[in-house]
């Protein structure tokens, strides 16, 4: 890994932490109609995060749903993302908190962005179908 100024560089206690913070997310949305729940470890092949958690819903609703499930399970720690990007209308939402991010996908967009494939290298730590 190249440093640049400016960059925040993590240790393992931050990865250690990180990684708490996914499974305990994929922990989270498995009270939802989430399906095919992936983490993956990005923090060797990124700067942008550690992990990504990465999940299909079928429809809209399922979208609201694990998402409004997540935001509240997590609030109940004190933990808020630092932003929420995306609509369920849309097919895509994305929490971001940091050193994790949540991909909330619909079936078709997921496939067709294909995060899995491109991240083919980021051992899976978890995979929840």
């Amino acid at each position: 890994m190249i440093y640049r100024p400016g960059q925040t560089i993590s240790t393992n206690d931050d990865v250690t932490q990180s990684r708490e913070l996914a499974l305990q997310i994929a922990d989270i949305i498995t009270e939802t109609p989430a399906r095919n729940t992936l983490v993956i470890d990005i923090h060797d092949l990124s700067q942008i995060a550690d992990y990504f958690v990465i999940s299909s819903g079928e429809n809209e609703r399922q979208l609201q749903a694990i998402s409004r499930t997540l935001l509240e399970g997590l609030a109940g720690t004190g933990r808020r993302p630092r932003r929420v990007e995306g609509e369920a209308s849309s097919g895509w939402m994305l929490h971001d908190y940091g050193d994790v991010v949540v991909h909330i996908f619909d079936v078709e967009l997921r496939s067709f962005y294909g995060l899995e494939e491109r991240w083919a290298e980021a051992p899976t730590l978890l995979s929840i179908q």
